[in-house]
């Protein structure tokens, strides 16, 4: 018996399927905000208090800080110094994590250094740059780099150890150059490892730069957040942080996660 060709039925079911598993997470994400904004409202309308206002409070001064330009332009000094700090952390830490994964003999002498960098608290670092350099951007953005750089160099030297020697082997049969040997050897093997340092980098770079801000820099969104501390605008701190978590989120859904995907397109080929 021959099998029998899906008819229109078949076919219209399975696209339904597909349209509804695509749908569902978004739906899901959706409702659960929808949720958190209700407990939020319930609970602000029923503690009056200055400390916690309503959403409609938190969206009102979001408007208005929008409108008057100071939202787009404190977003856009703080981004500056998030990609500024993040493109430092990541070159120098992937290669400094890359050398002491492919050298027992450097990893064994610097790893007291490594585990000392990354039990320094992310306050000292800002406070000592400040100090040292001075409260200008190459300080701020130094700081920042510093508190990231022993994260990114841990997760590669990781991806350095376990990386195939048949692969090596390989590529000096073919006699592949070096540019070849980096682009397809080196970075496949290494992209699930900077993909993870890569995306807690962004994670913990931008909640360091407020910090920045708020310590030593005249504009950014910790700067706005330090100021509306001082005026007790609680109002103001919640349209600041939801209009940066906004942007961040952003930046993770439109730029990295189709990054990754572009990245791992063959592991769904091989498949």
């Amino acid at each position: 018996m021959t099998p029998r060709e899906p008819g229109p039925t078949t076919t219209t079911a399975a696209r339904t399927g597909t349209a509804a598993s695509t749908l569902m997470p978004a739906l899901t994400v959706a409702v659960s905000l929808l949720g958190l904004g209700l407990v939020w409202w319930v609970t602000a309308n029923g503690w009056h208090s200055r400390a916690l206002p309503t959403p409609a409070a938190v969206w009102q001064t979001l408007v208005s800080e929008a409108a008057n330009g100071d939202l787009f332009y404190h977003l856009g000094a703080t981004l500056a110094r998030v990609v500024a700090a993040y493109v430092v952390a990541m070159s120098i830490g992937t290669a400094i994590g890359v050398f002491l994964g492919v050298s027992r003999r450097a990893d064994r002498f610097f790893n007291p250094w490594l585990i000392l960098f990354l039990n320094i608290p992310a306050l000292v670092f800002i406070v000592l740059a400040y100090i040292w350099f001075g409260l200008n951007e190459a300080a701020a953005i130094g700081a920042v780099a510093m508190n990231k750089i022993p994260n990114v160099v841990v997760t590669l030297r990781e991806g350095a150890r376990a990386f195939d020697p048949a692969y090596s082997d390989m590529a000096c049969v073919y006699r592949l150059s070096r540019m070849e040997r980096i682009r397809h050897i080196l970075l496949p093997q290494l992209q699930p490892y900077l993909a993870a340092a890569s995306r807690s980098g962004l994670a913990l770079i931008w909640k360091i730069v407020l910090v920045v801000e708020l310590l030593g820099r005249s504009n950014g969104v910790g700067f706005q957040i330090s100021l509306y501390f001082q005026l007790f605008d609680v109002a103001g701190i919640l349209a600041y942080t939801l209009a940066f978590v906004a942007v961040m989120l952003a930046v993770e859904f439109a730029m990295v996660q189709p990054v990754e995907r572009y990245a791992t397109r063959w592991r769904r080929r091989t498949a």
